[in-house]
């Protein structure tokens, strides 16, 4: 009799334990998305919001960067209201780099920053406040280590916040940088990653504040990319949001694949969001990384010291590889849940 009752309350309690291993899984990762789109923006927050289970979005917190911040913003709105996400509130940033003269990138993302779709105004407006103040505020009250950042442009929003009050470095969680580039060369310099290119110095702030740094560079991006058969199986969804992002990739994508004579294009910020969903699809190693914010040739260069040379400490988490396919089916599965 002992024997079955005890072996009965081992059961109970392995499946206790699972179900409470189950929802600490489950539990959502507590997000705010800092962006400027930019056609892979939109799509990196399509699948964002196509995953309320495990993503809890906050806020969208937009800067200037692939376009102005008034399109930037107007674009950002537009994502959420594709997505019938208008729940989220989105926050204008910083129009303009810490220090060096702005630049865009419309020759890649159109003038007004998304390719191969029709733009106008969204219906909902911006959310009361500066994005600089609101991730003040919300860090400053946040848990400890508790608010996941990720960065697809510029990092200038969150460079001034950690300026103006250092101390809400303690509310982060991790900081994931969709931005730098080493092994592949960069894409607006032979050596420059363009979100790092555009504020090196703001990448600088938030390098030393001693977050923790997850970095997707030009390293996996060039690797996880579109395909025919990629684009077909968004298409095949037949849903307003994979035609969008179908449109926006095909006009897109073109540009790279000329430049680099590569068979299709990487879909850059989208790789942040998946990182956070699926970890499991890429690899990477913590080294120790510089920023070069001298000006000449070497302007916003990331350098990650890969093998150990300089025997300094650790500072980020360096993304090198990513299972393509894998990408191209979680984005299918999260656009297929919007409208």
């Amino acid at each position: 009799m002992c024997r079955m009752f005890c072996a009965k309350r081992l059961l109970q309690g392995v499946l206790l334990m699972s179900v409470l291993s189950a929802g600490a899984q489950a539990a959502p990762i507590d997000l705010i998305i800092d962006t400027d789109p930019g056609a892979d923006d939109v799509v990196a927050l399509f699948m964002a919001m196509g995953s309320p289970d495990e993503l809890k979005i906050r806020a969208i917190t937009t800067v200037a960067g692939n376009v102005r911040l008034d399109k930037t913003s107007r674009n950002a709105r537009l994502a959420r209201e594709w997505a019938g996400r208008e729940d989220i509130p989105v926050y204008a940033g910083a129009p303009r780099p810490l220090m060096r003269t702005p630049i865009y990138a419309a020759n890649i993302h159109g003038e007004e920053g998304l390719p191969g779709v029709t733009v106008s105004e969204p219906k909902k407006g911006l959310a009361k406040g500066n994005a600089v103040q609101y991730l003040i505020d919300t860090l400053s009250t946040a848990k400890p280590h508790s608010i996941t950042v990720a960065m697809l442009g510029p990092q200038t929003n969150l460079a001034l916040a950690l300026v103006q009050k250092p101390e809400i470095v303690n509310g982060i969680k991790e900081v994931v940088v969709m931005g730098g580039a080493h092994f592949n060369g960069g894409n607006i310099t032979p050596v420059a990653e363009f979100n790092l290119f555009a504020d090196p110095q703001a990448a600088e702030v938030v390098l030393k504040s001693g977050v923790k740094l997850t970095y997707l560079p030009l390293d996996v991006t060039h690797k996880v990319l579109t395909s025919e058969a990629r684009l077909k199986q968004i298409a095949d969804l037949k849903n307003a949001a994979s035609k969008r992002v179908v449109d926006i990739l095909n006009a897109y994508v073109k540009a790279d694949m000329v430049h680099y004579g590569i068979p299709g294009g990487p879909v850059h910020d989208t790789t942040v969001i998946a990182y956070l969903l699926k970890p499991e699809l890429f690899k990477g190693r913590q080294v120790s990384m510089v920023v070069d914010s001298r000006e000449g040739p070497t302007f916003g260069q990331t350098i990650p010291d890969w093998y150990g040379s300089l025997k300094a400490p650790a500072n980020v988490t360096w993304i090198t590889e990513g299972d393509a396919q894998g990408f191209f089916d979680l984005l299918s599965t999260r656009l297929k849940r919007l409208p």
